[in-house]
């Protein structure tokens, strides 16, 4: 029994194949599911994209940010429940198209091009794991909620795959998430302790001229209107909200839950300041090795900042699969085949728990994740098991 835990010879190529295709066809079934539930009273998250595009296609972009815009032209598909929209103006430039759309038929378009964008980063980067790609639960968490986290995680992966050969393009890909800046904070760290400094300057210009450009096209009244919203991020962070807080994946919101702010305060700053040391001293700890750095710095980024949610972390899947390649290649550490089938599925088991368990386990999860990458034995002699996954 413990043989069959430490080593678990029996996750073998083809069968770890076989249950990944496998729940790509359950994914579907469960995909379908959150369109149909999407389309009822209780609404999505996705209305406050779509209500956000919309009123940027019919010319009046500002009014991505008026809360009594956005209630009306939201509930205006049927829904009693709607959503503020809270990302900065360059968003909308993602989001205009599918505005144009009728509600139900933007959902799907959004939900295909975003996963679709992400899977062909993912892919790129690990072609010979494809079926883990498609198979894998954080994408289908994102994918349900019909959230951002695809976007940001395709961005962040193919920056993670393309560093060592186009940092400029790498650079640009991280300099689009100013969408959501804070999924990018630990960037300038990696790229300036690692010497990416194409990278470095390609992201502070490429960001750059994301909010020039909204500005240009939107107008200086949009922008106002952007900061308004921050007003709306922020009480949903009064009180202790234990239905808000358990969606959330950071040692702030968990130990806010159950310590208080204070308590929380320290767990963030904790969390942040292992996440800034991995990003700094992952190139030496990796030996200048491009793809291991990355591995860590995206483990790292979901502990870097306190607001994160699960449909956050299909970014996870570049570490995730960065230590499958690593014990293919060169053999699997005891228990690990084991542990990364755990953290395989934590970004979405973590949430469908979190209600249950009345704490949301995902920061564990991440912190396991980086453990496992940074310890990684670096070059030298393959594992005794190598390549039997």
């Amino acid at each position: 029994m413990v043989s069959l835990l430490r080593d678990a010879d029996w996750l073998t190529r083809e069968r770890v194949r076989g249950y990944a295709l496998l729940l790509a066809l359950a994914s579907l079934a469960l995909l379908a599911n959150s369109y149909f539930k999407a389309m009822q009273p209780d609404g999505t998250d996705f209305l406050a994209f779509w209500g956000a595009g919309h009123v940027t296609v019919e010319g009046d972009p500002a009014a991505a940010y008026d809360l009594a815009v956005q209630e009306d032209v939201q509930t205006a598909t049927g829904s009693t429940g709607w959503f503020a929209f809270v990302n900065p103006p360059p968003f909308l430039f993602a989001v205009a198209p599918f505005g144009a759309l009728p509600f139900p038929i933007a959902w799907i378009a959004w939900v295909a091009a975003t996963w679709g964008l992400w899977a062909w980063a993912s892919v790129r980067a690990f072609p010979r794991l494809w079926p883990l790609v498609i198979a894998y639960p954080g994408a289908l968490i994102s994918a349900g909620h019909a959230q951002v986290g695809l976007l940001t995680g395709a961005l962040l992966v193919f920056a993670a795959h393309e560093i060592a050969r186009r940092p400029a393009a790498a650079g640009a890909a991280v300099g689009a998430l100013v969408i959501k800046p804070h999924l990018a904070v630990l960037a300038p760290f990696w790229f300036a302790a690692s010497g990416h400094w194409r990278a470095f300057f390609a992201a502070a210009a490429t960001a750059v001229a994301a909010i020039g450009l909204s500005w240009l096209v939107f107008g200086t009244q949009t922008l106002a209107a952007y900061t308004t919203s921050w007003r709306a991020s922020g009480l949903l962070m009064e009180g202790i909200n234990a239905d808000f807080l358990l969606r959330m994946t950071t040692f702030f919101s968990q130990v806010r839950l159950v310590a208080g702010d204070t308590a929380a305060i320290a767990a963030a700053a904790a969390s942040g300041i292992v996440a800034l040391g991995a990003a700094l001293a992952s190139h030496r700890r990796f030996g200048g090795d491009a793809r291991g750095c990355a591995a860590a710095v995206l483990a790292a980024t979901a502990l870097a900042s306190p607001y994160l949610f699960n449909y956050d972390l299909p970014l996870l899947i570049f570490p995730t699969l960065w230590l499958v390649e690593q014990g293919l290649e060169k053999g699997f550490r005891p228990y690990e085949k084991l542990a990364l089938a755990v953290l395989f599925f934590a970004p979405y088991a973590t949430r469908a728990l979190a209600f249950p368990l009345g704490i949301n386990l995902m920061p564990v999860a991440a912190l396991a994740l980086l453990a496992l990458v940074w310890t990684r034995p670096g070059s030298g002699p393959p594992l005794s098991n190598a390549g039997t996954a």
